[in-house]
């Protein structure tokens, strides 16, 4: 039996039991997104899609980094650096890439102030996928439909732990809250991205998230654990909304992380979120 993480997540196993979710008097969005140290929430869910393992044939070199980290792998494609952790990522050129300064993320529905989940230098798909005034106040605010970036694992053990911890974080902090009995996740397995970077990835999801409102459903999360140039363990980190349509799909996730690669040398003196 799998062993649940620190959120307390029931094991993959358990049956889920879809609650209604209790109405929370001026609540505020779910995602917060702001300058590092000055969050402000903005959105209230994220994104889409799951993720296939990618396998080379045996004996095959994988291709070497650009010199410059700045410049994209996959041709036409826009690279997303995050100086802090000292790694860099590409995504399709249709995605919005947001500041290394940026932090994105998801505080708790009930208070606020808590940052459940969080990363920086964030790139966005579809950033006003869908809007909704969420408490009645007049203030309506944009969902996404997909969100990637890079955070750090301070405390984490290995590559994989990071993985199976992150994962179902940002399921349950995107989309569930406060339901953790719909989130489910898989075992963690080994990847090694396009430039040789050796990590383990999670896939974990939702199944049965309330509705309480039309831009508010399932999502899933894909997270790859693995170390800087500093050695240093970071986690990219996709998520987004399932079952819609124009959800990012399987093949151009797996796509997307097979891209992430080290930067040099990280700018922040701790692995920060």
């Amino acid at each position: 039996m799998q062993t649940p993480n620190p959120y307390q997540f029931p094991p993959p196993q358990a049956p889920p039991q879809t609650a209604p979710q209790a109405p929370v008097k001026k609540r505020r969005s779910r995602a917060a997104i702001a300058g590092v140290g000055a969050l402000t929430a903005v959105a209230l869910a994220a994104a889409a899609a799951g993720a296939v393992v990618l396998f080379r044939r045996d004996g095959e070199r994988p291709p070497a980094a650009p010199a410059d980290p700045s410049k994209p792998i996959v041709a036409g494609w826009k690279t997303v650096v995050n100086p802090q952790h000292g790694t860099a990522f590409d995504v399709p050129p249709d995605w919005e890439v947001l500041a290394p300064t940026v932090f994105s993320g998801h505080v708790d529905d009930v208070d606020p102030d808590k940052v459940l989940i969080g990363h920086t230098a964030p790139a966005l798909y579809k950033s006003r996928w869908c809007s909704i005034d969420g408490d009645g106040d007049g203030q309506v605010t944009d969902v996404r439909l997909a969100n990637t970036g890079t955070k750090g694992a301070v405390g984490a053990k290995d590559a994989a732990e990071v993985a199976e911890k992150t994962a179902p974080t940002w399921v349950y902090a995107a989309y569930t809250q406060p339901d953790k009995s719909v989130v489910k996740w898989d075992k963690p397995k080994e990847y090694t991205t396009r430039t040789g970077v050796k990590g383990s990835y999670v896939t974990a999801r939702s199944e049965g998230a309330a509705q309480p409102n039309r831009c508010a459903g399932d999502g899933r999360a894909v997270v790859f654990g693995f170390k800087n140039s500093r050695g240093d363990l970071v986690a990219w980190n996709f998520y987004g909304r399932t079952g819609v349509p124009g959800a990012v799909g399987d093949a151009l996730i797996m796509r997307i992380m097979s891209t992430v690669r080290l930067a040099g040398e990280p700018k922040d003196p701790a692995p920060g979120p």
